[in-house]
């Protein structure tokens, strides 16, 4: 897959979704003026086409459903096995599989997404893809507790694209529920830590991360306000800036730093980090950026819009080390310059 201008911009808080389509079976009898009924299903049962976006950031390329090996002492069975992609051998999963839906009897071939984040490549078979979306994040919600429930926690947005809802997929977690190892670790900070007194404002839209991040951080001493996206993050940060300006106090009497994860809903990571690098007074507050998007390939994004730091998921530890490190720089930069 070409690599599109968006994958070359940064803070403009926008995005490219990948749509595709899975066709899941229904049983009870469908109505002969059911439009989305598939002609070709048996007897009695009905076809349902559910559709889906991922990140274009995430997306390597897609490709033909490949010739399957089975892997030994497979997990899950949506995990249909591995196959060689230019000597890489990549897992397979069967996304429809794993959301628990019935296949539909078919003749379409299934296209696979190899997919790269975490620093982990895997691929997902899928019904159909579509077309690559260029949205806005305010165009993206935050899923309701009712989708929220019945997806498993696993769709992260939904957006409405030329009359269609489309809901954007948390593939992270299902590839940390397939194997716990590659899912968010809490390793042990270690003794050496004093009670740092510093403040830290986190953003992210996954509640399990941002529970995981406070508790990291308030074990090694920091004070923690989580918010669950970009917007929520700027508009705290522009009262902790008119109450500094009110006051005629340091910015830093509010906040010491800013954890912010990139995809996010209404505001992504990079156009929050853009805002708070250009502005007069907030462009001293070290950013670090906690993403499953931090790759190779993807890290000058971040640095781009002015990060101070870029952490991949899942190094949950380094984040207290890395944001402890940038504040005590700054102090001692800030105490050269007095």
């Amino acid at each position: 897959m070409a690599q599109t201008n968006i994958l070359l911009e940064a803070g403009t808080n926008e995005l490219e979704v990948v749509e595709f389509y899975l066709d899941e079976a229904t049983f009870p009898t469908v109505d002969a003026g059911d439009v989305n009924a598939d002609p070709q299903a048996p007897a009695g049962e009905g076809s349902y086409r559910g559709y889906y976006g991922v990140n274009v950031a995430k997306v390597l390329e897609i490709i033909r459903m490949p010739k399957v090996t089975e892997l030994p002492e497979v997990q899950h069975p949506s995990v249909l096995g591995a196959f060689n992609l230019r000597s890489r051998i990549i897992p397979l999963v069967d996304l429809a599989m794993w959301l628990g839906k019935t296949h539909t009897q078919t003749d379409e071939q299934p296209k696979t997404i190899v997919t790269e984040f975490n620093n982990v490549t895997t691929a997902f078979m899928v019904s159909g893809v579509n077309r690559i979306h260029r949205i806005s994040w305010e165009k993206v919600e935050q899923p309701n507790k009712y989708v929220a429930a019945v997806s498993n926690n696993t769709v992260i947005g939904v957006v409405k694209l030329e009359e269609r809802i489309v809901f954007l997929l948390d593939l992270e977690k299902v590839v940390a529920n397939l194997n716990p190892k590659l899912g968010l670790r809490l390793d042990d900070l270690g003794a050496d830590w004093d009670n740092t007194g510093y403040r830290a404002l986190v953003a992210d839209d996954s509640a399990l991360v941002r529970e995981m991040q406070r508790d990291l951080l308030e074990k090694a001493g920091f004070t923690v306000e989580v918010v669950e996206n970009g917007r929520e993050a700027w508009e705290r940060l522009e009262d902790f800036k008119r109450r500094a300006e009110e006051g005629n106090r340091p910015i830093t009497d509010f906040v010491h730093v800013m954890v912010s994860d990139i995809e996010m809903p209404v505001m992504d990571g990079l156009n929050l980090t853009h805002r708070i690098k250009t502005d007069p007074m907030l462009k001293q507050l070290p950013v670090v950026l906690f993403s499953s998007l931090i790759t190779d390939k993807l890290r000058h994004k971040g640095e781009s819009v002015g990060a101070d730091d870029q952490i991949s998921k899942p190094e949950v530890t380094q984040l207290a080390k890395r944001a402890l490190a940038l504040i005590k720089d700054r102090e001692r930069a800030q105490a050269g310059q007095a």
